[in-house]
């Protein structure tokens, strides 16, 4: 691993994080394709790798904690004061309420498909394919929201339904944010407020994502020996990326439709599925 890989790496998982494209299978599309391009085996394994996928999400939670931090505060305050003066009725109690939930029901739906979801980075041809579905799901959602997208604000209901597919966002090539902006759309929400939602739901399980799974997994002998000039440069690209990628995001999906994801979606799925197939 390379400081150019982690570059790359860092600007993808800044930009895929955040955009309806699977962060995950771009990620796994991007190290393979640098592989194939060096000559490396794409059945080749390597600690670092995870390490630095895990340190780049690191930095993609980073951007979305300083940009939505007033959100996030305001959520807090609500959930504190809420349990303190026994006052439920407030938007910002009952999001913070949906999140805590949310996350659970993500952990239960995502924890049994962590094997699958491994040994789908090292089988990039299967991962084009979970993407052509999620480019679907996105056309579909789209079409579907043009007929009922008028609510506008996250029932319990919705948050479940959300939380699912966050949870089934764990196999690389459905988005994360695909999935849970598309479930939005079909709840009847509109755009904007199924996407801030969305990246408020994120930030829990990024968050434990970053800090449980190396005490489980990593062996912190091994990780002193890795390219840290190269991680930490990776990181803080996609750190920075994914701030820009929030801040115009957001303003794109308030004006125009996520259908150019859906199809870029369905074009990246079958060309590296034939790709990766043919190799």
């Amino acid at each position: 691993m390379d400081l150019i890989q982690t570059i790359l790496m860092g600007i993808v998982q800044g930009l895929s994080e955040f955009l309806p494209i699977s962060s995950s299978a771009h990620l796994v599309f991007t190290s393979n394709f640098y592989k194939v391009f060096k000559g490396i085996e794409i059945v080749q394994e390597s600690n670092q790798e995870v390490f630095l996928d895990i340190m780049l999400h690191l930095g993609t939670l980073i951007a979305v904690l300083i940009f939505f931090r007033k959100e996030i505060w305001e959520i807090i305050k609500a959930l504190y004061f809420g349990f303190k003066n026994k006052d439920y009725s407030s938007l910002d109690f009952k999001y913070g309420i949906y999140i805590i939930l949310g996350t659970f029901v993500t952990v239960l739906i995502a924890f049994p498909l962590n094997e699958v979801a491994e040994f789908l980075v090292f089988k990039p041809a299967i991962v084009g394919c979970l993407l052509v579905f999620t480019g679907c799901l996105l056309l579909f959602s789209e079409w579907w929201g043009k007929r009922i997208n008028d609510k506008k604000e996250i029932s319990l209901k919705s948050s479940i339904f959300i939380a699912i597919a966050q949870g089934l966002a764990a196999l690389p090539g459905f988005s994360r944010s695909g999935l849970t902006i598309a479930t939005g759309l079909l709840s009847g929400h509109d755009r904007s407020v199924a996407a801030r939602y969305s990246f408020l739901l994120s930030i829990p399980i990024i968050l434990g994502a970053s800090m449980v799974y190396p005490l489980i997994k990593l062996d912190f002998a091994e990780v002193v020996t890795y390219n840290w000039l190269a991680i930490t440069v990776g990181t803080v690209v996609s750190a920075i990326v994914g701030y820009l990628c929030i801040k115009y995001f957001l303003k794109f999906v308030g004006k125009f439709s996520l259908a150019v994801f859906g199809y870029y979606c369905l074009i990246m799925g079958i060309v590296t599925a034939v790709f990766f197939g043919l190799h």
